[in-house]
């Protein structure tokens, strides 16, 4: 396999290079790398190989060429990591319409509640934190963006699947074992769909201890002018600063400032990721 590689034009074999399309399978190991050190610690090459499901002689030369581009570096133990050209193009995520409008609607929340408030986007199977504003209290969730969670576990992840038609929903997670990262095993689908049932009727997920213990999340939808699901608008409490009158409130307040985060992103077009290689999940 010849991953990354250009073609060199002779001009003699036009033809037979017009009748053959590019294998885009050096495309794809790149990413995947990529993808899997910006959600994990720094791998090795063994790790890389045994995540992706690649050969290490096809994600050595991948990976050769992504320190030589300043996409991974390589520390003196062998372990990838990002390198400087992807930690530059992560920053630009701040200037992303949705985030910018994200920061005003967390402000409001955060000097109500002061608690940590989160944006997430579906990814694949995951729930993935795209920003995070965080509460002042000490005792709080640790998290950061890029984060992800199974989406038919969180909050956020359920928001996001209760807007998609349930044959989809069905076509995802029919015959999947369903265990939260808590270790509460759902009843298979028939639950799944219970719990996206309710979403849709309250137009509200909550979560309490199954993505992390002794964690309270409440996730609302962000839509845009087609009403269709963009991001997830959450709100992580800690189960020790959590009552039935402030959970009534934070409910309240969150319901109202995802329909005011929807009127600010109206325009935007509907987005979602779907990845045939999918890191695993760490934090949500």
């Amino acid at each position: 396999m010849s991953d990354l590689a250009v073609p060199t034009d002779t001009g003699a074999g036009k033809g037979a290079m017009a009748a053959r399309p590019p294998s885009s399978a050096g495309v794809h190991a790149a990413l995947g790398v990529l993808e899997l050190l910006a959600s994990r610690e720094p791998l090795t090459l063994a790790d890389l190989s045994r995540e992706l499901g690649l050969a290490k002689s096809t994600l050595h030369r991948v990976c050769s060429i992504l320190v030589d581009r300043a996409w991974i570096i390589r520390d003196e133990a062998g372990r990838f990591e990002l390198g400087i050209r992807a930690l530059a193009a992560g920053s630009r995520s701040a200037q992303l319409p949705i985030v910018v409008g994200f920061r005003s609607i967390a402000a409001e929340l955060l000097t109500r509640h002061d608690e940590t408030v989160c944006l997430a986007a579906l990814e694949g199977d995951d729930s993935v934190f795209v920003a995070v504003e965080e509460t002042s209290h000490p005792v709080r969730l640790v998290t950061h963006a890029g984060s992800r969670t199974p989406a038919f576990a969180s909050a956020s992840g359920r928001v996001i699947l209760a807007s998609r038609p349930p044959e989809h929903v069905v076509g995802d997670y029919a015959g999947r074992p369903l265990v939260t990262p808590t270790g509460r095993r759902l009843n298979g689908l028939a639950e799944l769909q219970q719990i996206l049932e309710r979403v849709r009727s309250e137009g509200y997920a909550e979560n309490d201890g199954e993505t992390a213990v002794g964690l309270y999340a409440v996730s609302v939808p962000v839509r845009n002018g087609a009403r269709a699901t963009l991001a997830a608008l959450t709100m992580c409490v800690p189960t020790s600063r959590m009552t039935a009158t402030r959970r009534n409130t934070i409910v309240a307040d969150l319901l109202d400032e995802g329909e005011k985060f929807s009127r600010l992103v109206e325009w935007l077009p509907a987005f979602t990721v779907r990845s045939d290689v999918r890191p695993r999940s760490t934090v949500g």
